[in-house]
């Protein structure tokens, strides 16, 4: 595939001359020069917005692929419309049990990890292994969330804009 990024950087690099200045007419942004998204910029810089510690879904064991072993549980949250509600989801993958995770005020690290710990800390600890999730900010408190719930395998994070990683939450 490509990308129009990779389209307009082979544009900028190949020009030369009047090819160039013909080439940056028919551009819709006239530059003559290529000016990457601010986006990409952002994505590139670690800062306070960062999860630390993140365990991602390729370390995760070979038993969870294989759903043989129940325990290990994906999780998601569901926000509802104009961002005024919201409710988290953890479903088992090989029982498919899904508990529903109360969030009415907030939606903070905090408070999804209290949550998540008060609903799981009722299982018997075969019941909890791992749990595999986005890289939402809701997460940032996941060390906490693995050190009082006993989580065997621990937390693993799927790859940005990866949805089917965690295919039986979608």
């Amino acid at each position: 595939r490509i990308s129009h990024e990779a389209i307009y950087r082979s544009l900028f690099v190949q020009g030369r001359g009047e090819l160039r200045r013909e080439l940056t007419k028919s551009l819709r942004s006239g530059r003559t020069i290529r000016k990457p998204r601010a986006r990409t910029q952002r994505q590139a810089v670690s800062g306070p917005g960062r999860i630390t510690g993140m365990v991602m879904i390729s370390e995760r064991p070979a038993e969870v692929e294989d759903r043989a072993i129940p325990g290990h549980w994906e999780g998601d949250l569901i926000i509802g419309r104009d961002g005024h509600s919201q409710i988290g989801t953890l479903v088992e993958r090989t029982t498919r049990f899904v508990i529903l995770l109360h969030l009415p005020e907030r939606r903070d690290a905090a408070t999804v990890a209290d949550q998540m710990i008060s609903r799981m800390k009722d299982l018997p600890e075969l019941l909890r292994r791992s749990v595999t999730w986005d890289q939402g900010k809701e997460m940032a408190e996941h060390a906490r969330v693995k050190l009082e719930l006993d989580l065997r395998d621990g937390v693993f994070f799927c790859e940005p804009h990866s949805p089917w990683q965690r295919g039986t939450n979608e």
